[in-house]
């Protein structure tokens, strides 16, 4: 069939969706699930190519996901420049590349087998020796003395488990055959009262929402195990021993608040208990555009004295307004945080003092996806920050303190980067760039 010979039928989502549900009972939940997961993907899409920022490259990485964006696979890619002469970044980098190729011939941390003392929470026991001990004669030479060796012989066994583990303990019965009298066996002691103890509530914690394993998922695989763990009874026991450790979480928040560095984004999520009034909502939102009806996941990482605090909020609030909420707990005598977002104004918040770090990584991701069409600048634009990043790992190779890794970027980084801002602003300031192209939107 032609292209010419498609019909094209007007349909907003709403009257999808209306036909999606009509034809709910004959799909099966299974088939109706894939079915609104691929209307829902098909509403996302459309938007995406109605927003004119958005590009055909873009659109291939959100479908099929993101291939590497090292500047060398993105460079290779690219013509050749209309005229034959590197760029003044690409010429400062061949010295540095040649000090840097035995840097590149150490093997990175991390590739080697696990020894034993790396299992931090095995079970851990010592086995004597079976016939000697410290100071016996040794039985080979019979001369001299053996004494405890520095490093004992390790033997680690790995073991296959349910993620909850449950233990029976048969009690024996025995009954009076004249007065019916019961007498039952005595607990072994700590054994306690209660069915489910404080372990099983912190491991279901932790995969529900450390590792991103679904209540029912679990129940699946405990009822495989033949110890069964419904998953409202998981519900239950976790959130008992949320109010336990509720304290050390406002804890948490009030440590995060002093951190140095702070970095937070934001997130779509769906909560089905906040979903519910989202028509009402929707119906407000009709009269008053400022009624906010969407639900996030915000983000933040707090970095202080080298140790990281992540937090995590969903609800309502964008991510500015959940920093507000973190940096209202800052000690008034600390100065001003260093905060690490992209450029969306939700991420600021209003009512504090911050040292904005703009994100490099999501500037130069706007720069590769137009690559293709503005070569000569993209390519300038990629190999200045690759020495800026080239900077940074050599300090963080030579394990630079804080102070010295700033002095080091101030010597070698601010240069590139002055150049650098001179050169965005001569695009947009002389017109060499239009403004609404996709190189000015990267700019910009």
């Amino acid at each position: 069939m032609m292209t010419s010979d498609i019909k094209r039928i007007d349909l907003d989502m709403n009257e999808l969706e209306t036909i999606l549900e009509q034809a709910r009972p004959s799909l099966g939940e299974d088939g109706y699930h894939k079915l609104k997961a691929a209307v829902e993907t098909l509403e996302y899409l459309t938007d995406l190519i109605g927003d004119k920022e958005t590009t055909i490259r873009r659109l291939r990485q959100i479908i099929f996901g993101a291939g590497t964006e090292k500047s060398s696979r993105v460079l290779e890619n690219l013509p050749a420049a209309a005229v034959a002469q590197k760029t003044q970044a690409a010429q400062d980098a061949e010295a540095p590349a040649e000090n840097n190729e035995s840097k590149n011939d150490k093997k990175p941390k991390g590739h080697g087998r696990n020894g034993a003392q790396d299992y931090t929470g095995a079970q851990k026991i010592k086995i004597p020796h079976e016939s000697l001990k410290p100071g016996d004669i040794c039985p080979d030479c019979g001369k001299g003395k053996v004494y405890r060796g520095k490093v004992p012989a390790y033997i680690v066994r790995l073991v296959g488990c349910a993620p909850i583990g449950a233990t029976v303990w048969e009690l024996e019965n025995l009954r009076c055959n004249l007065c019916l009298k019961v007498f039952t066996a005595r607990p072994p002691e700590g054994v306690g009262s209660k069915k489910y103890d404080e372990t099983s509530g912190s491991m279901i914690a932790l995969l529900k929402y450390g590792s991103g394993f679904p209540f029912h998922r679990l129940e699946r695989l405990q009822r495989s195990m033949g110890i069964p763990l419904p998953s409202a009874t998981q519900w239950e026991i976790v959130r008992e021993v949320a109010g336990v450790v509720e304290p050390a979480y406002q804890e948490l928040i009030r440590q995060a608040a002093q951190g140095e560095v702070l970095h937070n984004d934001d997130t779509s999520a769906k909560i089905l208990d906040l979903m519910k009034g989202r028509r009402n909502q929707a119906a407000a939102a009709a009269t008053d555009p400022k009624t906010r009806t969407g639900i996030f996941t915000s983000g933040i990482v707090s970095i202080r004295k080298d140790r990281q605090i992540a937090l995590f909020f969903t609800g309502g609030k964008h991510a500015g307004e959940n920093l507000s909420d973190v940096l209202a707990q800052r000690a008034a005598e600390l100065r001003p945080p260093i905060q690490m977002c992209d450029g969306l104004s939700r991420n600021l918040p209003r009512e504090f003092e911050v040292i904005l770090a703009g994100c490099n990584t999501h500037a130069r991701r706007n720069f590769v996806d137009v690559a293709a069409q503005f070569p000569d600048e993209c390519r300038y634009v990629l190999e200045t920050f690759r020495e800026v990043y080239r900077n940074d790992a050599l300090a963080q190779e030579q394990g630079m303190s804080a102070q010295e890794r700033l002095a080091f970027h101030k010597a070698q980084t601010a240069p590139l980067m002055e150049k650098f801002n001179c050169w965005l602003h001569e695009q947009m300031d002389q017109k060499k760039v239009e403004p609404n192209s996709g190189l000015g939107e990267a700019i910009q």
